[in-house]
């Protein structure tokens, strides 16, 4: 069994990868859910959604979350009516949120909930949110307090960041099943999302990272840094932010207690070689996933790191830094 830490896009597509390489029902992913928000009433779940829809066939991979050929007509019918419309919920978006709020309204946890949407959608991973409690990512800003989704999307993270909190936390507990699948599983994966948003808050759940030092498999992670900046969105501004330099040596002090493999673009084989003289274990690859075939290559190859299994062909020449198409 393979246990994933995933959240954002990032840890969508790598999902994607790792999907078609190895049977779904192998795969338990341990999904952040501090982006969590109440919108129009209902319990979004945004990364549960991005997981559970990838893992469906159902993810727009045009934007890269929400559903794909989803229309947006209660979106413009609640703008008429002067609600908010930040949010970018899809009509087909809205059956899944209406459909958990009405299980957590009958008593289910999000763990239950999360169980019986993948199941109506024919998903045959095993998903399980990181908490069946309330975690709230909340990023201090000049102007105030910001929810996650508030900086993120409300805000496109223009504002400048003092700190990053995870409101809830010291009374949460992992969700039923989260511990087994780390310390039990033959690998662990940190999908390559932003340290400090989306596996941040995984990792603040007492309990999760002492289930990690334990773990009987290896960990391997994924850089989301290439050079100084992210592949996408905010996770320098908030890695400085949380006293972490924006760089793969930053990403290694994240998860220094644990953390077997870092795995990191071919153009960071210098600052590669710099972490290795630290006595930690750096591997260099392709890592964006611009295509399908991108999503496959980085998983196998991650995969094969992490559970010390024979590289095929391709990822043998992907992970001794072969140049795949020269541009990224």
């Amino acid at each position: 069994m393979i246990c994933v830490l995933s959240g954002g896009t990032g840890g969508a597509k790598f999902v994607d990868g790792l999907r078609q390489i190895i049977p779904a029902e192998d795969i338990t992913i341990v999904v952040n859910t501090g982006d969590d928000l109440m919108w129009w009433g209902l319990y979004v779940s945004p990364d549960i959604d991005s997981i559970t829809y990838v893992l469906s066939g159902m993810l727009s991979r045009e934007r890269g979350w929400g559903v794909k050929g989803d229309t947006f007509l209660c979106l413009q019918a609640m703008g008429q009516l002067g609600e908010p419309t930040w949010f970018h919920a899809g009509d087909r978006d809205l059956a899944v949120h209406i459909l958990r709020s009405r299980l957590l309204a009958e008593g289910k946890t999000l763990s239950e909930a999360t169980a019986v949407i993948s199941q109506k959608l024919g998903v045959k991973a095993r998903i399980l949110p990181m908490s069946d409690s309330r975690v709230e990512t909340r990023v201090d800003t000049p102007i105030g307090e910001l929810s996650f989704e508030e900086y993120f999307v409300q805000r496109w993270y223009q504002d400048p960041v003092n700190s990053v909190r995870f409101a809830g936390v010291s009374d949460a507990e992992p969700a039923d099943g989260v511990l087994d699948a780390i310390t039990k599983a033959d690998a662990v994966l940190i999908a390559p999302s932003n340290p400090v948003s989306s596996i941040g808050p995984i990792l603040a759940v007492p309990g999760i990272r002492d289930a990690l030092c334990r773990a009987r498999g290896k960990i391997a992670a994924v850089s989301p840094i290439v050079g100084s900046a992210p592949v996408a969105g905010p996770a320098g501004i908030l890695m400085q932010a949380q006293g972490l330099p924006c760089s793969i040596a930053g990403v290694a002090k994240a998860y220094a207690d644990f953390l077997d493999i870092l795995v990191c673009d071919s153009r960071d084989a210098r600052a590669a070689a710099e972490l290795r003289q630290a006595s930690l274990r750096v591997e260099c690859t392709q890592t964006i996933m611009r295509s399908s075939e991108d999503k496959v290559a980085l998983a196998r190859t991650v995969l094969a790191l992490a559970t010390d299994t024979k590289l095929s062909a391709r990822a043998s020449g992907i992970l001794s830094g072969a140049p795949a198409d020269g541009s990224q």
